[in-house]
């Protein structure tokens, strides 16, 4: 579908002025489009984005002009969404942000998850969206069918925030992943449970615990933790409940462990997520937000070029406890 732009060209009376920013005869704008869809992948609204190729070009696009040249992201964010990946992920992390739609005339909550890989090159990938308003092992078991559909083969760590039927639906279809909860979901978890005179105390005392050296100190730690908090029951159960995790983390080098004991990378990515949802009252439609979000995870990726820091060292750990991975 093509679309209309009126461009206001200078005369002169020689007939000598040429433009160049869309030469005369030019009817391919794309390189404006490509600077309309960067202008709404960084949250601009319609009329924000109209007004600034106003005022740095000097021609007018209208705002239906904006709104159909976002619109013919869709087959682009298709072909994404359905991509062939990676075989192998040494690390994935999965977590979810709430964004307001409108449905049936009214708007309400939903959920749109995500998962961030890192391949065996060190690099980062967001692997897909998936919008529902609910969650359980039936929904996380299809879109790791999915994935599995799409090309992956081996998921090594994957981190989570104890997502409602996920850890389940991540070892059906890859029994062989390691899934570790957050240390610091847990930490939001048990410290809403404690008076907030004791927040610095009590943090500390869970850093001692899973930032522990080794395995004893952890073990220890714990027991020091529900001796001095016993008054808080509900925030120790938490930890009593979840140290499967917390022992977990000592089966592994330290340098592995600081990449797997918390969902920070993805929840870094969710925060420049928001920056363009926040911008909406609500979204139309799912397929409306699933392209700003495709917009957005383009500009965010542009950053992904290159390796994790200190990824040498973390891949030659990874040799160790990942045997059987290709990592050449």
């Amino acid at each position: 579908m093509s679309t209309s732009i009126t461009l206001e060209i200078p005369r002169d009376r020689l007939g000598e002025y040429e433009p160049e920013l869309v030469p005369k005869g030019t009817k391919d704008v794309s390189g404006i489009e490509e600077k309309i869809l960067s202008m709404y992948a960084k949250g601009m609204s319609d009329r924000d984005i109209s007004e600034t190729i106003d005022d740095i070009y000097g021609f007018s696009v209208s705002h239906e002009t904006v709104s159909r040249i976002v619109d013919r992201v869709q087959p682009r964010l298709s072909e994404w969404q359905s991509r062939t990946l990676c075989e192998c992920y040494p690390f994935v992390y999965v977590d979810a942000l709430t964004v307001p739609v409108k449905s049936e005339g009214k708007s309400i909550n939903k959920a749109v998850y995500s998962i961030i890989g890192i391949n065996t090159n060190g690099v980062k990938d967001c692997l897909g969206f998936w919008i529902s308003e609910k969650e359980g092992t039936h929904f996380w078991l299809s879109i790791f069918d999915e994935l599995k559909v799409r090309g992956v083969k081996k998921l090594g760590f994957v981190s989570i925030d104890g997502l409602a039927g996920l850890e389940e639906g991540i070892k059906s279809i890859f029994p062989e992943a390691v899934v570790q909860r957050c240390m610091v979901h847990l930490v939001r978890n048990s410290i809403r449970y404690i008076p907030s005179k004791h927040y610095k105390e009590f943090c500390a005392d869970l850093k001692a615990m899973y930032g522990a050296a080794g395995l004893i100190s952890a073990k220890a730690a714990l027991e020091a933790f529900i001796q001095k908090w016993s008054a808080y029951p509900s925030a120790v159960r938490v930890w009593v409940d979840n140290f499967r995790h917390v022992e977990q983390l000592f089966d592994y080098p330290s340098e592995i462990r600081k990449i797997i004991y918390t969902t920070n990378t993805i929840e870094a990515f969710n925060s420049a997520l928001r920056k363009v949802t926040n911008r909406k009252a609500a979204f139309p439609n799912d397929m409306s937000l699933l392209k700003i979000l495709f917009l957005r995870t383009m500009d965010i990726a542009d950053k992904w070029k290159k390796p994790l820091s200190g990824w040498a060292v973390v891949r030659g750990k990874l040799d160790l406890v990942l045997p059987g991975w290709d990592f050449a």
